[in-house]
């Protein structure tokens, strides 16, 4: 069975940000404060207050929505939900031949990352979670990690691209 250039591309997105997500985690959990309680919430400036590294095992989903939730609910909502919406976005993905590449890395990027969190969540119980951005005592992020950050660029490129659509549709009529 040939696997077309189109489909080798999405894998490849979706493969490239599991590993880029992974590989960061095993080095943030091996050199940032590691699982050990020496190191526990040791945090390294990268680009001096506003741009921080530090190691914070998340529990729940997005800025640690859902930690405090029974387990049968988490497994139901952070398990079991994400791993059927990220097969369906995937199937939509193979079979809508109209998307354009940026779409399809958009939509690969989101399932790349969505994937390797729910995998972080299966494996060690947590998502590992560890750069941090602070500009001003109001104006700063969440706690977040590469997979996160594929996601959220995913969304952004599909929103743009839907903006670009509806520009289109209007000028066009």
């Amino acid at each position: 069975m040939k696997i077309s250039k189109r489909n080798r591309f999405i894998f490849f997105i979706i493969t490239l940000t599991i590993a880029v997500d992974q590989l960061s985690k095993v080095l943030v959990r091996h050199y940032v404060g590691a699982r050990t309680e020496t190191r526990l919430g040791e945090q390294i400036p990268l680009l001096g207050d506003y741009f921080t590294l530090m190691n914070v095992e998340n529990k729940g989903a997005f800025l640690g929505m859902g930690s405090d939730l029974s387990e049968p609910m988490r497994i139901a909502l952070l398990l079991i939900l994400p791993i059927l919406v990220l097969g369906f976005v995937l199937r939509y993905i193979l079979k809508d031949k109209k998307l354009n590449y940026w779409s399809l890395f958009a939509f690969a990027s989101i399932i790349g990352g969505g994937i390797a969190n729910v995998f972080d969540r299966f494996v060690y119980g947590s998502v590992t979670d560890f750069f941090y951005i602070k500009i001003t005592d109001t104006l700063r992020t969440g706690i977040f990690n590469m997979a996160d950050l594929s996601v959220t660029t995913g969304m952004i490129i599909l929103l743009i691209m839907s903006f670009k659509k509806d520009q289109k549709t209007s000028e066009e009529a």
